[in-house]
């Protein structure tokens, strides 16, 4: 008998794979770097982008960038509070799509997923291209290699990621802590000093070309709704992150709501104060880092950490697309590959199949961030709609304490979205929008197509019904093929034995020399097993086989083909090997019926 020791119950306990287990999931300073970047990066060009829109009514309108961007603020907020809510309602990622699938119904779903699909792919692809363009600004030689660079960037971030997305947090972990610090750094020392250290890029006259009217400013305010891309990528990568994952990631959704918003405005207020104007050859963020920082070491070291952090943006998508792109998998939407996961908690094949895309893009328009930018963010605000009326419409239903409350914020933001969405597109239609207009149905077409030829397959199936009781059918015939009397051969027609009623040997030979010495060898040995000789005067070896197969079939038995195949210990010799197994099994799959087994002989060299 023992004393003070509880009973302890005995359980097995099943080791853990390599890459399993918390220690490669999220933490919430970890998923700021893997999931957020896309959104904090988008200052360099958010506040840049009402610039540009406002200057056109002179440089007296750039006062209302401040107004402008708190405006966009505003609704940041409310975008980060409805995320925390979906987060919440929805613990298994997906985002705008788990809302709209189901609040909304499957019809507007699609609608989500596919918005969502293209701006994880234009993240990536505009994020990359914006990177190289900014190194090439700093070393013109590079100029000429936009694409090449662009494209090394796109497979460092696949390699990187398909270790795992807890690895490429911490691969990004450094840039993304010295760009909120640089960042930061320019809103203080900028609001300290009282004018500008030094001013960069050459002065271009002002003309205003039409009036501070209402239409302009909900342009700019459209425009600069840019920088709120990437703010669903959390609730989309929920799964990524380690327990308890939903305070985690609504932890994470705060703290990029409350950086982004205090770097958008702080920005803002420094370009009213000091009347920043677009200037040739730099960028806003370009000035107002000379402005604070002066143009020595301190400036080319924010630009740098700038271009590293806008081409390691693309990381956001490649947490987000493949986490989306599984639960679409789960509901037929897209092959079921897609539900796989690595060793490491990684869709491997999500992350290869967002690659790929964003490099064909990249390609097809010489990763130039001109032809990019049009099609950018359209995807992405309408995800934004979508979830705010899915969650006005679940409020409403579910009517929990405190409801009515959070229907008007999530209704807000709905209309402010929708407006901005609208706006965005009509300014960029004929830019290359409308290629975001026709991607999208179309990929709404692929989801159901492929939903419904899973639907087809599992009437066929018969899944979900009880099937009839299984039944013997005619004695089973398993066919070897066989090159000659081996160790090989003795395997394979060992394990044929305890599979079928009836056992029989293949050979396949073109000169009757060496299907006499065959037929010599095998009476010596005597396996009982009876051996069929198959002639091939134009030497295939496969052809026979299979109409031997086909003919034996034809007979209305159960017949299977065993098929020996030599596996060398070291992988480097498996070319070394000949591939007649793989081929025969490939040719019988093809044109057969029959079970096709390959036995694995494993070699000790």
């Amino acid at each position: 008998m023992t004393f003070g020791l509880a009973r302890r119950e005995l359980r097995p306990r099943v080791p853990l794979r390599p890459g399993e287990g918390d220690k490669n999931r999220l933490t919430a300073l970890e998923g700021l770097a893997a999931l957020s970047l896309d959104a904090l990066s988008s200052v360099a060009y958010g506040p840049e982008a009402i610039v540009l829109v406002l200057v056109a009514a002179g440089s007296s309108a750039l006062t209302a960038t401040l107004p402008i961007t708190l405006a966009i603020t505003a609704l940041l907020a409310v975008l980060v509070i409805s995320y925390g809510q979906v987060i919440a309602a929805h613990p298994d990622g997906g985002g705008a799509y788990a809302v709209a699938k189901k609040d909304l119904g499957p019809r507007t779903s699609l609608l989500a997923a596919a918005s969502l699909v293209v701006d994880y792919v234009l993240t990536v692809a505009v994020s990359l291209a914006a990177g190289a363009a900014a190194l090439a600004s700093a070393y013109p030689a590079l100029g000429a290699h936009l694409l090449a660079i662009s494209l090394i960037g796109l497979a460092l971030l696949t390699a990187v990621n398909l270790r795992g997305v807890a690895e490429s947090a911490r691969v990004l972990m450094l840039p993304t802590a010295l760009f909120i610090v640089s960042i930061l750094g320019i809103i203080v020392l900028g609001l300290v000093r009282s004018h500008p250290v030094a001013v960069v890029g050459t002065s271009h006259p002002v003309h205003a070309s039409e009036g501070l009217g209402f239409l302009l400013l909900l342009k700019a305010f459209s425009a600069g709704c840019s920088a709120l891309t990437g703010v669903e990528a959390i609730a989309n990568g929920v799964p990524t992150f380690r327990e308890p994952r939903v305070k985690r990631a609504q932890h994470t959704e705060l703290m990029l709501g409350g950086l982004l918003g205090l770097m958008l405005v702080g920005l803002s207020v420094l370009i009213r104060r000091d009347h920043v104007a677009p200037r040739g050859g730099v960028t806003v963020l370009a000035q107002l880092t000379a402005g604070s920082y002066g143009t020595g070491w301190a400036y080319y070291g924010t630009n740098l950490v700038v271009t590293l952090v806008l081409g390691l943006a693309a990381n956001t998508s490649f947490g987000g697309l493949p986490v989306l792109m599984s639960l679409l998998s789960r509901d037929h939407r897209l092959p079921h590959l897609f539900a796989l996961r690595a060793e490491r908690p990684v869709y491997r094949y999500g992350v290869l199949a967002l690659a790929g895309l964003a490099a064909l893009l990249l390609i097809a328009v010489g990763a130039n961030t001109h032809e990019l930018l049009p099609l950018f963010a359209i995807g992405v605000f309408i995800g934004f709609s979508i979830s705010q009326i899915g969650l006005v419409r679940h409020w409403r239903t579910e009517r929990p304490p405190g409801w009515l409350r959070r229907a008007m914020i999530n209704g807000l933001g709905a209309v402010l979205t929708t407006l901005a969405g609208i706006v965005l597109l009509a300014n960029k239609f004929l830019a290359g929008a409308w290629v975001v207009v026709v991607a999208v149905p179309l990929l709404m077409l692929l989801f159901a197509r492929i939903h419904r030829y899973y639907a087809e397959v599992g009437a066929e199936l018969g899944l979900g019904r009880i099937p009839p009781v299984p039944r013997r059918k005619a004695p089973g015939l398993v066919i070897v093929p066989i090159g000659e009397v081996s160790r090989l051969s003795e395997y394979a027609l060992s394990a044929a034995l305890s599979f079928g009623d009836e056992v029989v040997a293949v050979a396949v030979h073109a000169s009757e020399h060496r299907a006499a010495m065959l037929r010599e060898m095998w009476a010596r040995w005597n396996p009982g097993v009876r051996l069929v000789i198959l002639d091939s005067p134009h030497h295939s070896l496969v052809e026979p086989v299979v109409e031997y197969v086909r003919q034996a079939a034809a007979e209305g038995r159960q017949v299977a083909v065993l098929i020996p195949e030599v596996e060398p210990r070291h992988r480097r010799y498996q070319i070394l090997q000949n591939q007649r197994g793989i081929l025969l099994a490939t040719v019988l799959r093809a044109r057969t019926d029959v079970v096709v087994c390959l036995l694995p002989y494993r070699l000790r060299v």
